[in-house]
Order: structure tokens, then C-alpha cells, then sequence
């Protein structure tokens, strides 16, 4: 939801600066960026200059291998145009070690301002815990909504509806009366007027 061109927009015209993360919601963009990575990571980044950083953490029985990679913005890269002030792209990766195997996440962003590495791992490992809000949102959506299964995409219509699904969550979440889940108490809400007004008039 953060990464669209009028957010980015809005934020250069309130001063600040934006890391933004790319994942399906912008395919062309996120092929672009990843087909770029994976090209210059096979040949040590020799076509572009790039800021990197690389750092290792041991917590809790895991180690945490990250290397994050800032390269100014190609100039053949798709769909780049419609993001205001649009600079650099990042690459983020993840190896997380534990006993029952390895796991790995790559994640990719676009930035307004070509960055260092430290700077750049800044931004992007506190941008994770945004994502991870983020992801934690969109599985309750999609369980008491059915959001992936929403295909209103024409105007305004899938951002309104969005708004929409996030405050009747919202509102379902503060209803405490119910001893049942959120998606319960939607169902309930749409067979039982008085159980309505209780959800709408909860906060």
C-alpha cells in the first residue's frame, strides 16, 4: 500500500525523503529492479557504481547475515518515471541461520536520494518492522475480508474499499462484548442489526 507514485510524491512535498519498499503491487517496477540486482551481482557490480554494507548479529540461537546494496538509478529501468525524485535502488538480503535450516529474504526499494551503506541498512532494517506490521495486516484482511480475492481496480475504487475493509477491522477489533473471533463478529454483525451498532458504536 506505501509504495505507489502518490505517496512518494507526497512525501518529497512534505521535505522529507522516502525508502520504499517494491513487492508485487509494482511488478514491472519490481522485475526491473531485481533483473538489474541479479545482473550486477554476477559480475561484482563492474557496470555501476554501488554503497554497500554488510553486517552479522547472533541472537537467540540464530545469526543474522545481512548485505544491503545501494546503486544509482539505471537508466533503462521500467516504470521508473512515474516516482517523483526518484534516485537510487536498494537490495536487501537476509540469511537467517538456525538449527532446523537456513532461511533467506531478499527485499527491494526504491529512494530518493543515492544514500551510503550504513545509511541504506539503517533505513531498510527499520523499514522491515513496517513491513512486518505491514504483512501482519494484510493476512487479517484477507482472512475477514478476503482481500486477495478483491478485484476492483478501476478509479479509486480498490484504495477506497481498502479504507473501507481497515476501518470495519478496526471497529470489529474493539468489540469486545463477542467471545468469537474478528471474522465471527463480522458475520455476526451482518445477521443481527443490535450486534451492528454495538460494532459501529464500540469505540
Amino acid at each position: 500500500m506505501g509504495c505507489q507514485p502518490k505517496s512518494a510524491a507526497k512525501i518529497v512535498a512534505e521535505g522529507a525523503d522516502y525508502c520504499l519498499a517494491v513487492k508485487g503491487n509494482q511488478p514491472t517496477l519490481h522485475q526491473g529492479i531485481k533483473t538489474f540486482f541479479l545482473a550486477q551481482l554476477e559480475n561484482d557490480f563492474a557496470d555501476t557504481s554501488v554503497e554497500e554494507f554488510h553486517s552479522t548479529e547472533s541472537t537467540h540461537g540464530r545469526v543474522d547475515q545481512r548485505s544491503d546494496y545501494v546503486c544509482p538509478l539505471p537508466d533503462e529501468l521500467p516504470d521508473a518515471l512515474r516516482w517523483k525524485d526518484f534516485a537510487a535502488i536498494g537490495m536487501a538480503i537476509n540469511n537467517t541461520q538456525r538449527s532446523k535450516g537456513d532461511e533467506i529474504a531478499v527485499r527491494y526499494f526504491i529512494l530518493n536520494k543515492e544514500i551510503g551503506g550504513v545509511q541504506s541498512a539503517g533505513a531498510v532494517h527499520g523499514h522491515w518492522v513496517i513491513v512486518v506490521i505491514e504483512n501482519s495486516l494484510h493476512w487479517q484482511l484477507d482472512v475477514t475480508f478476503g482481500e486477495d480475492q478483491c478485484r476492483l481496480r478501476k478509479g479509486h475504487r480498490d484504495e477506497n474499499f481498502s479504507t473501507l475493509r481497515r476501518t470495519a477491522l478496526s471497529l470489529l477489533k474493539q468489540e469486545k462484548t463477542a467471545k468469537c473471533g474478528v471474522k465471527n463478529k463480522r458475520l455476526n454483525a451482518g445477521w443481527d442489526n443490535d450486534y451492528m451498532e454495538k460494532v459501529v458504536f464500540a469505540g
